[in-house]
């Protein structure tokens, strides 16, 4: 893969070999920049993890946007300032090839535990427009989560992601920002009524109670809540001064962030209490609490459909998107069998998406087999969040090396403190890693053997086993080209 520079876009090469016509540059605000950020990170469905913290939940977002989301903001923009291709090119450049695999595997791998967990949330949501006792139940989660999956890849063969993308940024405000800011502001004016707080929301519980390790273990799910920045960092060359626009969009967008997640969570521990909240299910249980506090109980089946229709039009968006990457980069370097590089007339990856099609059913089948659904919940979004995490060490690491090895190739933007930004990053991804592997609280009367054994082996399976695997055994015949009849790159 060649080097890219923004030298290299005042003229570019057809595919006859001829000079193409040079584009011109269409550049974006900082402030649309900041809500594309908002955009593709905020979402309420990590609000019940947090609302069981109550006040707490203020510090348990504010830190890990400190010691990483801010560093993988900056330090992003400069690797997508210089190196077009984003992390599996980074990692390439900065490491090796085979750890721009690694980390291209580890992108995809994520998603693997992400679709059961996102898909857990419609179906607990779903559970309120039909019957709410419904959200409780494993067997309704997992037969949703097989269904909707699957009814996902059917249109995906079909070419249709694309539609559905382009519903995802209004999906985010009818299915995010509207039902979030309604909780909040009933919530205010319940608590304006004098109704009691079921959380305490004094300044003695800013810190969450200490209890052992497992009383804050949590926060490991928040680093995976602001996961996904470094999309936005392509962006940044579309600036007109990137070194001073793209660093006020990222804190604008750092500060939104922090209003969405955290307004709701605490709206939610405002009217149930935190032993009561679902992993799942909170949102819509605060939702229909404070909503029939109001007589707007008949509101309560809407607004679910409205968050339903927001988590599907993301769950189509993240359907192709890593899926395809992974696709491009086994072709660029041969790693994964042929089988799994197929493509339909349409271009779509699908056999991947089949392969993962069978394992998110098993996965989805856990649901219906686990005695409390949270648990299954929160062990694959355990796992979902460690994968990805490691991503970042090799972006990190990939950062570090190429400001040191390549001093003076060109970069649109500078990231300020560079190493220090590379080292706080990196050691918060290791101990949230590490912290990981603690059963949290709400993981109720289970076995931690049992816990550690499951997310050990899972993090263990996607992040070491087997793209270290595909890497050992893969074959010349695996590379394929890059293009294929019906396929465009």
């Amino acid at each position: 893969m060649g080097e890219h520079s923004a030298e290299d876009d005042s003229a570019t090469k057809g595919r006859a070999g001829t000079i193409a016509t040079p584009r011109p540059v269409t550049y974006i605000t900082w402030t649309a920049l900041a809500l594309m950020t908002v955009s593709s990170v905020a979402s309420l469905r990590p609000a019940p993890t947090m609302a069981v913290y109550g006040l707490a939940c203020v510090f348990l977002y504010v830190l890990p946007a400190i010691l990483f989301l801010i560093p993988t903001s900056l330090v992003s923009a400069e690797l997508a300032s210089g190196w077009s291709g984003g992390v599996y090119r980074w990692v390439t450049e900065g490491i090796s090839p085979n750890m721009g695999f690694a980390a291209a595997w580890h992108q995809f791998a994520m998603t693997i535990f992400y679709y059961p967990t996102l898909l857990s949330f419609v179906a607990s949501t779903l559970a309120y427009v039909i019957d709410p006792d419904l959200a409780s139940n494993g067997v309704f989660t997992a037969v949703v989560i097989i269904v909707v999956y699957w009814s996902g890849v059917l249109l995906a063969l079909r070419g249709g992601i694309g539609v559905i993308a382009k519903l995802a940024s209004s999906g985010v405000l009818i299915g995010t920002l509207i039902p979030g800011a309604l909780l909040v502001l009933l919530g205010i004016i319940y608590l304006l009524q004098g109704n009691p707080s079921a959380a305490p929301m004094t300044g003695g519980h800013l810190l969450p109670a200490w209890t052992g390790i497992a009383s804050v273990v949590l926060i490991v799910s928040n680093f995976g809540a602001y996961s996904g920045m470094e999309m936005n960092a392509v962006h940044v060359n579309e600036l007109k001064e990137p070194a001073k626009q793209f660093p006020r969009a990222m804190f604008v967008a750092v500060a939104l962030v922090l209003v969405i997640l955290i307004l709701p969570p605490l709206a939610i521990s405002w009217v149930v209490p935190s032993d009561q909240i679902s992993l799942t299910a909170g949102v819509m249980q605060a939702i229909e609490v404070v909503f029939a506090h109001f007589g707007l109980q008949w509101l309560v089946p809407l607004i679910g459909l409205a968050i339903v229709i927001a988590s599907l039009a993301g769950f189509m968006t993240w359907l192709s998107g890593p899926s395809r990457s992974l696709l491009l980069v086994a072709r660029d370097g041969g790693y994964l069998p042929p089988y799994l590089q197929k493509t339909n007339k349409a271009g779509v990856q699908q056999n991947i998406l089949v392969v993962q099609g069978w394992v998110t059913t098993v996965l989805a089948l856990l649901f219906a087999l686990v005695p409390a659904v949270s648990n299954a919940y929160w062990i694959f979004m355990t796992i979902t969040t460690s994968v990805y995490l490691l991503v970042y060490l090799w972006l990190f690491i990939a950062a570090y090396r190429l400001r040191k090895i390549a001093p003076d190739h060109p970069r649109g933007y500078r990231a300020p403190a560079l190493p220090l930004l590379c080292a706080v990053g990196f050691l918060s991804s290791i101990a949230a890693i590490a912290i990981s592997f603690v059963p949290p609280s709400q993981f109720g009367s289970g076995s931690p053997w049992v816990f550690v054994a499951i997310v050990g082996g899972g993090i263990l399976l996607l992040g070491l086993i087997i793209p270290a695997a595909l890497i050992a055994f893969r074959k010349p015949s695996w590379h394929l080209p890059v293009e294929t009849e019906g396929e465009k790159a």
